[in-house]
């Protein structure tokens, strides 16, 4: 069992206005097999908590506490980070030329199991995981996310969270821009992982459509930086008939 905590964060960003704040004191608490559904408007936090988390540079800590199993987050490096059992899925997944799916896949889970897989057996787990996606093993020589469509890039996010198993996930609207299908084969995906690996999700999203899928055990409501509302799945669909307009001005 592993627990993420977040106590009282306070997080700003630096713009050519000065530094604006974003994150106003958010609580939350993930443990392992759990699902948190975030929602809210355009500019409520949501994706600054995400990569907050994960160590992004543009962002900096104010205050606040970000707490794996006991370890302190925010002391660590990036990779560190993603070394004691953090994931964050990408909005927007970035190209890296030069460097095939293969070899990526394959030295992420060095780093992180601390020594190299067996080469037939890693062969395996990538065919199976690709296949469970729908993806083209022609996938594994290309380059990362190079030329990729954006439902294809979804899918290798989530190829790597089947593949890298990590403690907690961080998937930032991991829905925007797919079709149906590619949207139920990645939810499916994620339904893999948490299951086969007990994984805590944290799933942000403006639509409930994702959460027909992947069920959430707790909705948080993000407005102005902080968490206004919180309840089980039914808040989801409270949310997707009434919208966010009663929670912006709070």
């Amino acid at each position: 069992m592993s627990t993420l905590e977040i106590r009282n964060l306070y997080v700003s960003v630096n713009t050519e206005n000065g530094s604006v704040d974003i994150l106003k004191g958010v609580d939350l608490t993930i443990k392992s097999g759990e699902t948190h559904a975030i929602m809210g408007p355009n500019g409520s936090g949501k994706s600054t908590l995400a990569y907050s988390i994960a160590g992004h540079p543009k962002y900096t800590i104010v205050g606040g506490s970000v707490i794996l199993d006991g370890a302190d987050v925010l002391a660590m490096s990036v990779d560190e980070r993603a070394k004691a059992g953090l994931f964050l899925a990408m909005q927007y997944p970035v190209e890296v030329p030069g460097v095939s799916v293969s070899n990526f896949l394959r030295t992420a889970a060095t780093a992180l199991r601390g020594e190299a897989p067996k080469l037939r057996t890693w062969v395996g787990e990538v065919k199976a995981a690709m296949e469970a996606l729908n993806m083209d093993p022609i996938f594994a020589s290309r380059n990362v996310n190079e030329g990729f469509s954006g439902g294809e890039k979804k899918r290798h996010e989530i190829m790597q969270l089947e593949l890298l198993r990590p403690k907690i996930a961080i998937l930032d609207e991991t829905d925007s821009g797919l079709d149906v299908d590619a949207l139920r084969i990645v939810s499916e995906g994620v339904n893999r992982a948490k299951e086969s690996n007990n994984l805590g999700v944290v799933l942000i999203t403006h639509y409930t459509r994702i959460l027909k899928y992947i069920r959430p055990d707790f909705v948080h409501v993000f407005a102005n930086g902080r968490i206004v509302e919180e309840g089980g799945a039914d808040l989801a669909d409270k949310l997707e008939a009434h919208g966010y307009a009663d929670y912006v001005s709070k």
